[in-house]
């Protein structure tokens, strides 16, 4: 734990989080230095939070930073083509209103892979 720091990414609870706090303790008397990680959920917004001993050891997932590009949008999902694999599979719509506004049929994008879930994370060139 004591590698971490903040805008890292941990496994907590099974789900992968970015580091938004890292606070360290000073060791006491009989004990060890503690460290707090405060984490938000990649895929659910979720605040989280764990507290344990520095030399404890974590998980951390691996991202997987892919392109795509847009093939159709619906409602509430979309065709996504990878731009490697030419795989074409179907993702929900991202949350933030500024990337979700500007998904159109063409538009390159660039999401991650992480545990098997997929989430697009910006657009390209912009």
């Amino acid at each position: 734990m004591g590698g971490l720091k903040e805008g890292s990414y941990v496994l907590i609870e099974g789900e992968p989080c970015r580091i938004v706090e890292y606070t360290r303790s000073k060791p006491g008397k009989h004990g060890s230095a503690k460290a707090r990680v405060v984490a938000v959920g990649v895929f659910d917004g979720v605040k989280r939070s764990i507290v344990s001993p520095v030399s404890a050891q974590v998980e951390v997932p691996v991202i997987e930073k892919r392109t795509g590009q847009v093939v159709s949008v619906g409602s509430g999902v979309l065709q996504l083509m990878d731009l490697e694999t030419y795989d074409v599979f179907e993702i929900s719509l991202p949350a933030e209103p500024q990337i979700r506004d500007g998904l159109t049929s063409g538009v390159e994008v660039e999401y991650w892979v992480v545990l098997n879930r997929k989430k697009i994370i910006r657009m390209k060139g912009s």
